[in-house]
C-alpha cells in the first residue's frame, strides 16, 4: 500500500474520475432507461419494438465491443469524439438497457387494475405511468436500480483500455514505477472499488429489509 499512500493525489484523481463517470452515466442513463421501460409497455407497437431492440442488443453485446464502436467506428463515420465523451456514450447505451429492465420489472409488479382504473377516469398512457404506476413501482425498482449502479462502477474500468483515466489506470501507472509492489497496488485498487460499492450494497439490503417489514 506504500505506493498508493505516496501517490495519494493520483489515487484520489482516479477515484474522482470513476465516480464522475458513474454519476454522469447514471444521470443520463437512468432517465433514458425509464423512457425505454415506458416504451416497452406502451400500447404503440412501434415504440415497443424499438425499445425491445435497443435493450436486447445492448444487454447481449459485450461492453468492450460497445467501447470499440464509439472509439474507432464512429470516427470512421465522421463523428470524432473526445475519449471521455465516447466513454459516457458507450456506458450510457449499455447501462440504459439494464436500467430499463429494472424499471420494467417494477412496472410489471403494479397490479394491472391500477392502470385500468386510471384509464377509466380519463388519464392517458403518459399520465397513468407518471402519476399512478411509477410512484407505486418505486419501492420495487430502487434496489435493482442501485445494483445496476454498482455494476456500472465496476464497468467504468473498461474505459481504461480506450484512453480514459479511471481508477484502474492508477494501478497501471504505479505498477510501472513500483514493480515490486504490483500485488499490493492491485489489492489497494480492488479495495478502493469495494469502498465505492459496498455501501451501495448495504443500502440495497437495508431498503429490502425495511420495506419487507412494512409489507
Amino acid at each position: 500500500m506504500q505506493a498508493l499512500l505516496e501517490n495519494w493525489p493520483l489515487w484520489l484523481q482516479g477515484m474522482g474520475a470513476t465516480l464522475f463517470l458513474t454519476a454522469v452515466t447514471t444521470l443520463i442513463g437512468l432517465p433514458l432507461g425509464i423512457l425505454l421501460a415506458g416504451m416497452r409497455v406502451s400500447p404503440v407497437a412501434a415504440l415497443r419494438v424499438l425499445a425491445t431492440v435497443w435493450t436486447e442488443v445492448a444487454r447481449n453485446t459485450p461492453l468492450t465491443l460497445v467501447f470499440f464502436f464509439t472509439a474507432f467506428v464512429l470516427p470512421r463515420l465522421g463523428l470524432i469524439l473526445d475519449f471521455q465523451v465516447g466513454a459516457v456514450i458507450a456506458l450510457t447505451y449499455y447501462t440504459s438497457a439494464f436500467f430499463a429492465e429494472a424499471v420494467r420489472s417494477g412496472i410489471n409488479s403494479v397490479p394491472i387494475g391500477q392502470a385500468e382504473a386510471s384509464r377509466s377516469i380519463g388519464l392517458g398512457f403518459g399520465q397513468t405511468m407518471t402519476l399512478v404506476v411509477l410512484p407505486q413501482a418505486f419501492r420495487s425498482v430502487l434496489p435493482p436500480v442501485i445494483n445496476v449502479i454498482i455494476a456500472l462502477v465496476k464497468n467504468t474500468s473498461v474505459a481504461m483500455g480506450f484512453f480514459v483515466f479511471v481508477l484502474v489506470s492508477v494501478a497501471q501507472r504505479l505498477s510501472n514505477s513500483y514493480g515490486d509492489q504490483a500485488l499490493e497496488i492491485f489489492v489497494g485498487i480492488a479495495l478502493s472499488y469495494l469502498i465505492m460499492t459496498v455501501p451501495l450494497g448495504q443500502l440495497v439490503d437495508h431498503l429490502e429489509r425495511k420495506w419487507s417489514v412494512q409489507r
